[in-house]
């Protein structure tokens, strides 16, 4: 499956997301795009467009997250959103995702996020 990975840079994703990403089955398993990973110019728009689901993590807001979920949800790639615990998401984004997620600490995201890809994935 190919995942693409959304989130804002307002927050230290590196190692409160990428890490645990990396550490994880989730990246052994699947083809995951983590876009400010040292990666040489990429098209996001082209990869977002191609590839199975989109991942976001909405706890902190972000302009350019807005516009890779428009996009997302333009070309109908199934959005899950992922959010700490004491965060509260934007209620817009209902508009474009049925699945969220909240987690507790970078264990917790992992785990949960391992089930709800096994569920999407059958």
């Amino acid at each position: 499956m190919k995942i693409y990975i959304a989130h804002s840079t307002k927050f230290n994703f590196k190692d409160g997301l990428y890490t645990p990403i990396k550490n994880s089955r989730l990246y052994r398993e699947h083809e995951v795009m983590l876009p400010h990973d040292n990666h040489s110019f990429f098209n996001s728009r082209e990869y977002i467009t191609n590839c199975d689901v989109v991942i976001t993590e909405v706890s902190y807001p972000s302009t350019g997250m807005g516009i890779e979920l428009g996009l997302a949800s333009y070309t109908s790639t199934p959005i899950i959103c992922i959010y700490k615990k004491k965060t509260k998401p934007s209620r817009s984004l209902k508009e474009i995702s049925k699945t969220f997620i909240e987690y507790q600490d970078s264990d917790d995201l992992i785990t949960r996020l391992e089930m709800a890809l096994d569920k999407f994935n059958r």
